[in-house]
């Protein structure tokens, strides 16, 4: 059985490694990737904009967007380090776990370096095999209503 934790400090070694199709495994068929716009103020994706609100079917076009070779803003490469906080699980209901897990992320492309700060909020639904799966990323950036930068990667 994995440990949730290990599992969140892994899927950020797979963004970091560049490794999005296997990241996109790890989640749920109906799992969603959320980054609201306002922040840990925003109750829900569906009443006001999110900076992104994402199903598996998005992600994987976005996922094939970064690998194509035509794609502009890939030139240079982006590249990501994640630096986490210990996770906290606020609620564990055995086949199903919620943790917040603070965060640095660094994106660079060339000389240019943009840093983000927040918190992590994943629901993990535990899978057959006793593993985890995400039905919900959700990112809560400090200052998310604010300008932002284009962030190439996933958060």
């Amino acid at each position: 059985m994995t440990d949730p934790i290990a599992f969140i400090e892994d899927e950020a070694a797979l963004l970091d490694a560049g490794r999005f199709d296997d990241w996109l495994a790890l989640f749920a068929e109906d799992g969603r990737y959320w980054v609201p716009l306002l922040g840990a103020a925003q109750a829900d994706p569906l009443s006001h904009n999110s900076i992104a609100y994402e199903d598996r079917l998005l992600l994987r076009l976005r996922i094939d967007r970064l690998k194509n070779p035509r794609a502009h803003s890939q030139h240079p490469a982006s590249r990501s380090q994640h630096v986490l906080q210990r996770s906290r699980i606020e609620s564990d209901e055995g086949d199903a776990v919620t943790l917040r897990t603070p965060f640095l992320y660094v994106e660079q492309r060339g000389d240019e370096q943009t840093l983000l700060t927040g918190s992590y909020r994943h629901e993990l639904q535990r899978t057959a095999g006793g593993g985890w799966t995400i039905r919900l990323k959700r990112v809560d950036l400090l200052g998310a209503g604010r300008a932002m930068p284009a962030i190439q990667l996933f958060i």
